[in-house]
This record gives structure tokens, C-alpha cells and sequence, in this order.
């Protein structure tokens, strides 16, 4: 492990019949056929908006949402929740959100769905179920994550920066969409943020979509022109802030660094606002 909010592969296989010990899996499509067709054994399912989005607002799941859905799941104040997404940034979103929710105990499986597959580890079809447990309303925090005002306000300033992790043709504009061969949405405009700085999130992993060691996330970060220790705080995004969470993964709890935050808006919101700035 690189972090010790991080696990690998090989931890959790080891771990997987600890009984405090909660898995799920959070992934980017509404169908389940994937996870019925083979999971971590013991995985539970989530769907990432039903999980992590208020059921009604545009708004991330409340501490008292995340405590009724967990204790429904069988998962108490004291579990250890093992994160792991299809793909890799969901679980890292949920991680990101969950955190913001309030739980303590929260691991995120380095490489998600992916690197476990790749690796042949074992998939089960079995569905669990845990006996419901209570949950008491956590206290959350927001202290990372900034909304659309606060970065209008903060545009120009030496000591923040904005971190775009965007795919090339998002940053320079020449889509809204990361993928070419899908409808291109997302947001009235091309374009980015004024001032921000690009780095493609995938820089920040390795092909099984693990992350890089600290050494090498430190390397890619100088070869973009950031080095956290002259900011006073670092706002990455991206289109809808998957992307964005795992570059908030590397700085805060890989690096380290304290004042890493997303804007959870991003692109899907700033692309479409009347009145705010873009440039290209």
C-alpha cells in the first residue's frame, strides 16, 4: 500500500473473509449485468448517482442519507469500507463523497474492477446480504470541495491553482466529451476555466489503472508545471468530477498534500453558465 486509505489487490484478497470488513462496488451504469456476471466476493452493488447524489437536489449524499443507505447495507460506523469502481474513478468518486459524508473507516482498492480482473483474482456470482445494523448520523465536512462562485472569485490568483484533467481535445476545446465515438454532451461550451492547467488524469496511473508511486506522481506533476508546495490550494476538475477525484486521490492522499479540493460542478456546470468566463 502506498497510502492507508489505499489497498492492493493482494490485501484485500487476504482480507476478504474479515468480518468487519465491507466491499462495494460502485459503477458508472445503471444495469448490473456486469457484477451479476462476476464480482470480488462479497462485493456489494451501488449505482454511483444513486449512491452518492441526493435523491432529489443536485447535491452529494447528506451524512444522514449515507448512514441510512449503509446500515440498509449492513455497514456500521466501525466497518471497513473497501471502495472499488467500474471504471477505477467511481470509486474513487464515491470515496471522495462518502468522505464528505462522514465515514471514518473508507479504503479505496487501488486499480478497481480493472487491476483485480486483469490479475485473474477470484469473482463470485453470489449476491450478499448483511443483516441491517444502526448507523447514527456522522458528522460530515466540505472542506474539499469549492463551488462555481468560489473559483469565479478566486480567478487570477497566483496562489490557487485550477488543475484541468480533461482528456487533450476537452482542454483545448475541440469537444465536451471525452470519447469521440459517443453523442458529444455535457455542457453548452467547449473550452476550459481561464487559467487552469492541463494534466490527463491517466498520466496519473499505470495501465491497470493503479496509481503511480509517490515518486512518479511527483514527476508527472512537475512536468505540468505543479508543484503544490507554491499554492496555497489546488482545484482540479474535470467534466462531471470522476476524473477530477483521482487527481485528489494522488495529492491528498497519496502525496499528502492538505488543500487539494474538486470542483464538484466542473465543466458539465462552468460550460454552461451565462455570464462566466472560458477561455481556448
Amino acid at each position: 500500500m502506498v497510502s492507508s486509505s489505499l489497498v492492493s489487490t493482494e490485501w484485500l484478497q487476504d482480507h476478504l473473509a474479515d468480518p468487519d470488513l465491507r466491499i462495494v462496488e460502485v459503477c458508472s451504469l445503471r444495469d448490473d449485468k456486469v457484477y451479476h456476471e462476476g464480482h470480488i466476493p462479497g462485493a456489494m452493488w451501488l449505482y454511483w448517482k444513486t449512491a452518492c447524489w441526493h435523491e432529489s437536489e443536485r447535491e452529494f449524499v447528506t451524512p444522514a442519507a449515507m448512514a441510512k443507505l449503509f446500515a440498509s447495507m449492513g455497514i456500521g460506523p466501525q466497518s471497513t469500507v473497501v471502495l472499488y469502481g467500474d471504471p477505477v474513478q467511481y470509486g474513487s468518486y464515491a470515496f471522495w463523497a462518502f468522505t464528505m459524508a462522514g465515514h471514518k473507516n473508507l479504503r479505496l482498492l487501488d486499480g478497481g474492477r480493472r487491476k483485480w480482473v486483469n490479475e485473474k483474482r477470484p469473482l463470485s456470482r453470489n449476491v450478499p446480504r448483511f443483516p441491517a445494523v444502526a448507523y447514527p448520523e456522522p458528522k460530515g465536512t466540505s472542506a474539499m470541495r469549492v463551488g462555481r462562485r468560489d473559483v469565479r472569485d478566486h480567478l487570477g490568483q497566483p496562489r490557487r491553482l485550477l488543475l484541468d484533467v480533461r482528456s487533450p481535445e476537452e482542454y483545448t476545446g475541440k469537444r465536451v466529451s471525452e470519447y469521440s465515438f459517443a453523442v458529444d454532451h455535457g455542457a453548452e461550451r467547449t473550452g476550459r476555466i481561464p487559467g487552469a492547467v492541463h494534466l490527463y488524469f491517466k498520466e496519473l496511473l499505470n495501465e491497470d489503472d493503479s496509481f503511480k508511486s509517490p515518486e512518479q506522481l511527483r514527476d508527472v506533476l512537475a512536468m505540468a508545471g505543479v508543484k503544490p508546495e507554491n499554492f496555497d490550494d489546488i482545484v482540479c476538475y474535470c467534466r462531471l468530477s470522476h476524473r477530477a477525484t483521482i487527481a485528489w486521490i494522488a495529492l491528498s492522499e497519496i502525496l499528502g498534500y492538505p488543500k487539494a479540493k474538486i470542483y464538484d460542478g466542473s465543466w458539465t456546470e462552468w460550460g454552461s453558465i451565462v455570464g462566466y468566463p472560458i477561455e481556448k
